[in-house]
């Protein structure tokens, strides 16, 4: 179903997505400005805020976990 413009899309399942990829990217951040590692630091920020981008529900659980991905083998880096 498509949203009209400026309209955010509050589904439960959108909500959940969005408090657990930002709880993470919070910790990605916080890890990555404790260890002084630049990366982290920035895949942390983005994960906090490219849910306000994307509206669909799928696509940030792909986006989200894709991005999660990222950061855990950027820290074991």
């Amino acid at each position: 179903m498509a949203m009209p413009l400026g309209l955010p899309h509050f589904s439960a399942y959108n909500i959940i997505g969005n408090l657990l990829f930002s709880g993470i990217g919070y910790v990605a951040f916080s890890y990555g400005k404790k260890m002084d590692k630049l990366q982290v630091m920035i895949l942390g920020g983005v994960l906090m805020s490219y849910s306000y981008i994307v509206s669909d529900t799928v696509w940030m659980y792909v986006i989200g976990t894709a991005l999660t991905a990222w950061v855990w083998s950027a820290r074991n880096a």
